[in-house]
């Protein structure tokens, strides 16, 4: 288990309760929708690569884009949780990161209500 401060990217899809979760536990957060709304998803995966940072996203294409892109990732955390299930999504979130802490940098992780899987993402 991580105590360590992790540098996390949440992408416009990252519901904004998971951003709130994870700066409250001191996590350093950069969050789109407040510095570059509408950026599309290259400049986001760009911005992820250059600054170290977690992407945080509930979009598929950054999958694609982890695991096929000429840049790589420094790491993504692919949220699917149905509308059902998000009252406990920031815990859910907040509770996988503190699990995995470090092992996330270079992987490709996919958070679903009960499941949480890790991929390494081949480097580039």
């Amino acid at each position: 288990m991580s105590k360590q401060a992790i540098l996390f990217l949440a992408d416009e899809s990252c519901d904004f309760t998971v951003v709130r979760a994870l700066r409250s536990a001191g996590h350093d957060v950069k969050a789109i929708v407040e510095e570059c709304p509408g950026a599309p998803d290259e400049k986001v995966m760009r911005i992820g690569i250059e600054e170290g940072r977690i992407l945080l996203t509930e979009d598929k294409d950054f999958g694609r884009m982890a695991f096929a892109g000429a840049g790589g990732s420094t790491g993504v955390i692919f949220i699917r949780f149905p509308t059902q299930a998000r009252s406990a999504l920031p815990e859910t979130i907040l509770s996988f990161v503190n699990q995995v802490g470090d092992k996330l940098r270079g992987a490709f992780a996919v958070v679903e209500p009960g499941r949480m899987r890790l991929t390494s993402i081949p480097e580039r």
